[in-house]
């Protein structure tokens, strides 16, 4: 899942990514208001954490351009101001969730898993494709009663995959989502993810089929002109 956390402040900034990516979501940063706007009409975000204090332009008319634009990411508001209206106002500006600072860093990681689910249309913690279960909030992943060890970024592969299950997932929306702009994106990068991932997951495990020139199904049964 990607994240967009547009925060001034440089401290606030590390710990966020970096507890973020810990837990597996690829993560850009801004530090004002234009550079936020900017990367959120540029990328298909799943949450965008969104300070309201910031320079050069600040949140409220981030969030309305936002909408206005008819991007659909669900944006977290961080803000120091705990007044009931101030509250009232995110929320009825287009906010879906609103934090007051100082916050429990595991509350806000809890609820940006929370606006994942809602972003793919699922209340459920758990996603299961045959024999294959995902438990999305410890990140488990089993095949029958067998536990997968996968990296953080295989479990971020496979949960975009199964979230999406049926559906054809092209190489550059796995890029987008899976992979940042550090400079880690090669050509073969998504197929030798997708083979790392097959092999991990065992014969037993719902295949991960491949749509020549297409991208990629998870699903049980093979679609038709699919190559697993």
């Amino acid at each position: 899942m990607r994240v967009l956390v547009v925060e001034d402040s440089t401290s606030l900034q590390r710990v966020l990514t970096t507890a973020l990516r810990r837990s597996g979501y690829v993560v850009d940063v801004a530090g004002d208001g234009e550079e936020g706007l900017w990367l959120a009409e540029s990328n298909p975000y799943d949450v965008i954490v969104l300070d309201l204090m910031l320079p050069k332009r600040d949140g409220m008319s981030v969030l309305a351009a936002i909408r206005q634009r008819g991007k659909q990411s669900h944006v977290l508001v961080l803000t120091a101001r705990d007044a009931i209206e101030d509250r009232v106002k995110g929320l009825r500006g287009g906010a879906d969730d609103y934090l007051v600072k100082p916050f429990d860093l595991e509350e806000l990681l809890a609820r940006v898993h929370s606006l994942c689910r809602r972003a793919y249309d699922s209340k459920a913690t758990t996603i299961t494709v045959g024999e294959l279960s995902i438990d999305t909030l410890s990140r488990a992943v089993r095949v029958g009663q067998q536990p997968r060890d996968l990296t953080a970024r295989e479990y971020a592969l496979l949960e975009y995959l199964a979230r999406r299950r049926g559906a054809i997932v092209s190489r550059s929306e796995i890029e987008e989502h899976i992979y940042d702009g550090s400079g880690d994106r090669m050509s073969n990068v998504v197929d030798s993810a997708i083979c790392a991932l097959r092999k991990k997951l065992g014969s037993r495990g719902p295949l991960i089929h491949t749509r020549r020139r297409m991208g990629y199904v998870l699903d049980e049964v093979a679609p038709a002109a699919a190559e697993s």
